[in-house]
């Protein structure tokens, strides 16, 4: 067992801990990046900024342009470009939707244009659609037309703003500008006719 000797002699020494590190009070906000109390090598790495989030009770008459995160809840009248946009069960918006990711929970009257579209359940959207990939579940309610494009968030603006290859391709070979010529007035002629 133990004995009076042992008791009285010193056992091995604890082993020293180190110093605790200082608690900061400056926000995180505040802090410059290259801080010196930093060790070398190491980074400061910026987290995401959560989502704006209008709420129910917001009324907005007015476009909404944003490179983050968007929840509607309320009820926007005009276009509304994002990230990533959610429009809550609650929302309602009138106007053009053009976001990276949308998923619609809520009421759309207007054009929507995303990389990624999803319509759940409880989804009402009077519009067209543009998207790379899209998803609809079971209840959503939809009207309007579907159309896949490779690069959906360009507008139409945009579009005609940068001339196509076809338009400013020179003509093949064998084709005089006569021929383009009486092409266009041939077409010229129909579309008249039509009226």
């Amino acid at each position: 067992m133990f004995s009076k000797s042992r008791i009285n002699e010193p056992g091995p020494k604890a082993a020293e801990k180190p110093p605790a590190k200082p608690v900061e009070t400056t926000p995180s906000f505040l802090r410059s990046s290259s801080s010196s109390a930093e060790p070398a090598g190491t980074h400061v790495t910026k987290s995401k900024p959560a989502a704006s989030v209008l709420a129910a009770d917001l009324t907005i008459t007015g476009n909404i342009k944003t490179t983050g995160d968007v929840v509607i809840e309320g009820i926007v009248d005009g276009d509304i470009r994002a990230h990533l946009l959610t429009v809550g069960e609650t929302a309602t918006i009138r106007g053009e939707i053009v976001a990276d990711d949308i998923v619609i929970n809520g009421r759309v009257i207007g054009r929507v244009r995303g990389l990624k579209v999803r319509l759940t359940s409880s989804a009402q959207v009077e519009g067209d659609i543009i998207h790379k990939t899209i998803a609809i579940e079971s209840g959503a309610h939809f009207e309007g037309s579907v159309q896949r494009q490779d690069d959906p968030l360009q507008t139409n603006r945009e579009a005609i703003a940068k001339p196509t290859p076809a338009s400013v391709a020179p003509a093949p070979s064998g084709h005089s500008s006569e021929t383009s010529e009486a092409v266009r007035k041939a077409a010229e002629a129909k579309k008249n006719a039509a009226k």
